[in-house]
């Protein structure tokens, strides 16, 4: 009996590894090979004609770490991530909470602020590039109608301003997934809680600050990494609306890469870059995880 039972587990641990098999040589051959050939073209310095390698070492990590250039893009690629993400996070948590009341009409509501995360991400580049420029832009007519200014604002041309402008768009396209996110953990806060809150005469910002966070404080760092993730490595909108300009001002770090790699045909400094930006996620997601747990 008991050779039969071990006859039968050693079938199934067999057919177990067979299912398993396609898929881990699909990871394997899509996700593991790739990144150890961007590890091997990182320690090389690579002709752009002929592809042929020669071994440098740590030559392009020396290099890019004492570029300014490299640090200068981190520098805006960090500030863009922490500005955006406290941004869509504030305005996120206050949507969500209006959303969860009871009025007339709620389903409609929300299915309109899903739109503006439906349309492509291309396509809101160069909606709000069209909407923020000087001459015809609609943001400047309406400005110049109700007396706001006197002339048209250059939006996309000034550094900072067109950073934050840039944050602006982002936000508007992300906020519906951050919103929906929240949405759905204030729907599982306890009635009877909010009920016994009410009852020791918590008010409505007493009640969000010691009800409602605390609730959906798991949701607020997943929503955290996700867009940490994404913000970090925003590319899209950087290449529809300014291609990095004015004067690099809007050149965040995966715009950046982009440049080195087939701009400058530094495949090797390229890729050193893009492995120290894995290197920043990593450690990003380390502490997020860490957070995490301690919740847990």
């Amino acid at each position: 009996m008991l050779k039969k039972w071990n006859q039968s587990m050693g079938n199934e641990k067999s057919t177990a590894y067979l299912m398993v098999f396609p898929t881990a040589v699909i990871i394997t051959l899509l996700g593991i090979v790739p990144i150890l050939y961007v590890v091997w073209l990182s320690l090389c310095k690579v002709n752009p004609v002929t592809m042929e390698t020669e071994f440098a070492g740590l030559q392009n990590y020396t290099e890019t770490l004492s570029n300014p250039g490299f640090w200068q893009s981190m520098g805006i690629t960090f500030y863009f991530t922490i500005v955006s993400i406290a941004l869509q996070l504030f305005l996120g948590v206050c949507v969500a909470l209006l959303l969860n009341q009871d009025f007339r009409g709620r389903w409609l509501v929300r299915t309109l602020c899903i739109l503006p995360w439906a349309v492509p991400t291309l396509v809101n580049a160069n909606l709000w590039k069209w909407m923020l420029n000087t001459s015809y832009g609609i943001i400047n007519k309406l400005l110049i109608a109700l007396h706001i200014v006197d002339e048209g604002i250059f939006w996309l041309g000034d550094p900072k301003l067109t950073l934050n402008c840039v944050i602006l768009v982002d936000t508007w396209r992300m906020l519906p997934m951050v919103t929906l996110m929240l949405l759905a953990a204030l729907q599982t806060v306890s009635k009877s809680t909010l009920e016994a809150a009410t009852m020791d005469g918590a008010g409505a910002v007493r009640r969000v600050l010691s009800v409602y966070l605390p609730s959906i404080k798991p949701m607020l760092l997943v929503v955290l990494v996700l867009r940490t993730i994404q913000a970090f490595r925003v590319f899209d909108i950087i290449f529809t609306m300014t291609k990095g300009g004015p004067d690099n001002g809007t050149m965040v770090i995966s715009f950046y890469t982009y440049y080195e790699i087939y701009n400058y045909l530094n495949y090797g400094k390229g890729a050193a870059i893009a492995l120290l930006i894995l290197a920043a996620m990593l450690i990003l997601s380390l502490i997020y995880m860490q957070l995490l747990k301690e919740k847990d």
